[in-house]
């Protein structure tokens, strides 16, 4: 099985490192992080990867000034998402759960890595129940118990009256 045509490389992942954490940098810099010391060999191939970067769509240039510089356009928690959907897609056929259940089974998760997993549960139900009635088309008195609900769950929310 090949890998996706729009897959990301471990080349193209130190590029993206250093742009996320920079912002922006022009081809000298990254040159010089990825290869300390290097010379124009090096300078030539991060030229030649940052090419096939943007034309990926993982970086854009820009042409401003005579030095280009480069910054990221595909951001951490969007790869984040990719990988981990290939992921269970390849190992787990489509399911979330084998995955979760591992990661939390795991024994590595801190007390606070549970608590933030609580907060994205309960925000997800919170929102999948907003979506659900759609607050206009309720009366009132339908309004005023489906806020009184939420709260009781979640805590203060507001919703929008029609």
């Amino acid at each position: 099985m090949g890998r996706p045509a729009r897959d990301i490389t471990e080349s193209e992942l130190a590029v993206l490192r250093i742009l996320w954490d920079r912002g922006m940098a022009t081809i000298r810099h990254l040159t010089d992080v990825l290869y300390p010391g290097g010379g124009a060999a090096q300078y030539a191939t991060v030229q030649k990867l940052l090419d096939r970067m943007e034309a990926k769509e993982f970086v854009r240039r820009d042409r401003s000034l005579f030095v280009h510089r480069f910054v990221p356009v595909l951001d951490r928690d969007q790869l984040i998402g990719r990988r981990l959907r290939s992921l269970v897609e390849t190992l787990c056929d489509g399911s979330l759960t084998p995955l979760l259940t591992h990661l939390a089974r795991a024994g590595d998760l801190t007390d606070e890595d549970r608590q933030a997993l609580r907060a994205i549960i309960e925000e997800s139900e919170r929102d999948d129940l907003s979506q659900e009635i759609a607050p206009e088309s309720l009366d009132a008195r339908k309004q005023d118990a489906l806020v009184t609900a939420l709260q009781s769950r979640t805590g203060p929310r507001r919703l929008p009256r029609s």
